[in-house]
């Protein structure tokens, strides 16, 4: 394992500290390729052929003439994803290069141009009588694209006039990709001085996660008061892609702001509403007592918020190398599916260099992993300093890795992994490290220290995540009745952080505008209850897994993953005895957590710290 995990990066892609950073010429050499004219040039001219041929024929397609288009339409996405992907790639670890910025608003103002052509496509399938799509069914090759035919109607009744589609698609380039652009370019040029070194955005969060609580106070003031001086911009901001969505969802004929979003999810209002009444109901049961026991540990009476995250104070001051993480990682996931590793080593190849690693300037903060079609391969960006969380960030962006190379092979058009269900390989993978972590601990009082770090993450992931929502619901349903001030979003803000973390945690005036650095609010409204989703549908898989019930889990689960684009949640856990439609479900994926924190207590005692 460990020779597998050396020397894992051509050095020509590693940068000072030796951490490998990505090469993207898979895709292009770089911005000056002649191939990106030629392939931008190539799919105007395939999109327009597409159109010539099929537009206003749709309905008189047989199945046989239905598959060809199905196959030439996806080509075209291939294209489209590949140009785009390598452009929003090379933008985002150099935000600070007017080059990239203008090459990626070039790239993505040509893609959006050249599709105009494909807005009837949708339309047209619409207007299909059921029985022609029955019809179509009849054929084995025609029925393949029955995953992409099911989600194209999902959407029937909320479609528009082709006229006005148009419209909405031409403009999503200068209002919601606008603004989302906007918020993305300032925050990467946001300037943080602690101590008298200057951070940017995706270096200063780290410095809260420091044993120093001198250290934590600094960068934490310092957050809030970067994020108060750029609040009456992100007030406008955000004002701006609430109003943005309204219109569009309003002239659609969605009536609440999150329906869209679900619909997209494949999920019922009704059972993201059980979710996040449920996670409400155990705020206390789980945040309020375990940042009680938090408080305890680091000798306050209150924890300051930016104090949540906080290593304690006996904790190990270990810090992981890049080589660890990985041998730790594919540690992990080697004892569960040897398939799984197999997935996952390729990431770490000497011939590939899939991974951006390092934190530097003009990169943008946090991490992902970026999907592309078959025949192409997953990217990995992370922020890695050597915390432990930073280990656990590998295993969750390494299980989207995973899981994107699996489902990949449902081709381009059915390949429309939900968010709810895209966060489950991700947060699967994190419990697994975490697990074998937990094995290795030499005392208590280590495995009281990766208990509490695994706790601090579960509550991030669920229970936060759903404070995040309910912010975000009410901020867009206020926006409705006229444009929601800077003061007011403060005052939600502190109302569910205050909810969420309970009274051992400190909300105030100095961090109530810390929701300007919640990112999915401008880039994907409604996203955030996905995390929650996926965190309590993995805790309640890894109980059954634990539980060893399942003949053959590690397979059947690597399955689920391979089928989440083309088969709905209930379907997916079927095999598993799960049903995540019953209250008991979501119950019992937060009843993980709340175990972990009576395991906490028991070891409090016992250790008497």
């Amino acid at each position: 394992m460990s020779k597998t995990c050396r020397n894992l990066t051509p050095k020509c892609c590693r940068n000072k500290d030796n951490l490998p950073a990505w090469d993207l010429s898979d895709l292009y050499k770089d911005i000056a390729d002649p191939k990106i004219k030629q392939d931008l040039q190539q799919y105007q001219k395939s999109v327009a052929a597409f159109a010539k041929k099929y537009k206003g024929k749709i309905a008189s397609l047989n199945a046989v003439e239905f598959c060809k288009l199905a196959q030439e339409h996806e080509h075209n996405s291939v294209m489209a994803n590949k140009l785009g992907v390598f452009a929003y790639l090379n933008m985002v670890t150099q935000m600070n290069n007017p080059q990239a910025m203008t090459f990626y608003q070039n790239t993505s103002e040509s893609l959006n141009d050249y599709a105009k052509p494909l807005i009837f496509l949708s339309l047209e399938i619409n207007k299909l009588p059921q029985s022609k799509i029955a019809e179509w069914m009849k054929d084995k090759n025609a029925a393949y694209y029955k995953p992409w035919l099911s989600r194209v109607r999902l959407f029937k009744k909320f479609e528009l006039s082709e006229e006005i589609e148009e419209v909405l698609h031409e403009k999503s380039i200068t209002s919601g990709e606008g603004w989302e652009r906007l918020y993305e370019e300032t925050s990467a040029r946001l300037k943080y001085v602690v101590n008298g070194k200057e951070y940017n955005d995706a270096e200063v969060g780290k410095l809260t996660l420091d044993k120093s609580a001198e250290i934590r106070t600094a960068a934490g003031r310092e957050i809030a008061r970067v994020c108060k001086e750029n609040a009456p911009l992100f007030t406008l901001n955000y004002n701006m892609v609430i109003k943005d969505k309204a219109i569009e969802d309003i002239k659609r004929g969605f009536k609440t702001p999150v329906e869209s979003q679900n619909l997209a999810n494949r999920v019922d209002d009704k059972a993201v509403e059980a979710l996040a009444k449920t996670v409400r109901e155990n705020y206390a049961k789980i945040a309020h007592r375990f940042y009680k026991l938090k408080a305890k540990w680091l000798k306050v009476k209150k924890l300051e918020y930016w104090d949540r995250n906080a290593p304690l104070p006996f904790e190990s001051d270990r810090k992981y190398s890049w080589e660890q993480a990985v041998d730790i990682v594919l540690k992990a996931y080697t004892q569960f599916s040897p398939k799984l590793y197999d997935l996952a080593k390729d990431f770490f190849d000497d011939k590939h260099s899939w991974i951006d690693v390092p934190p530097r300037q003009g990169k943008r903060s946090g991490a992902f992993a970026m999907p592309l079609p078959n025949g192409y391969h997953p990217y990995l960006m992370l922020n890695f300093v050597g915390k432990q969380n930073d280990v656990l960030t590998l295993a969750h962006e390494l299980g989207h890795g995973c899981h994107m190379r699996l489902s990949t092979v449902q081709g381009d058009l059915n390949d429309a992994t939900p968010l709810t269900l895209a966060e489950v390989a991700s947060v699967f993978a994190e419990m697994l490290t975490f697990q074998s972590l937990l094995k290795e601990a030499k005392d208590e009082k280590e495995k009281l220290c990766l208990i509490a770090g695994k706790v601090n993450d579960m509550i991030n992931t669920s229970i936060r995540q759903i404070a995040f929502h309910f912010f975000e619901t009410r901020a867009h349903n206020e926006r409705r009745n006229g444009e929601v001030s800077q003061a007011r979003l403060a005052q939600i803000w502190k109302e569910e952080m205050a909810a969420s973390l309970g009274e051992f945690v400190n909300i105030d005036e100095v961090t109530e505008n810390n929701w300007t650095q919640v990112g999915h609010f401008f880039w994907k409204p409604f996203y955030v209850y996905a995390y929650s989703f996926a965190d309590c549908l993995v805790n309640s898989l890894y109980q059954v897994y634990q539980e060893n019930k399942v003949p053959n889990f590690a397979d059947k689960y690597l399955k689920m993953l391979a089928e989440t684009g083309v088969k709905n949640y209930a379907d997916l856990l079927k095999p598993f005895g799960l049903d995540a439609k019953s209250a008991d479900f979501w119950n019992k994926g937060l009843g993980l957590i709340s175990s972990y924190i009576d395991e906490l207590e028991k070891l409090d005692k016992r250790i008497k710290i």
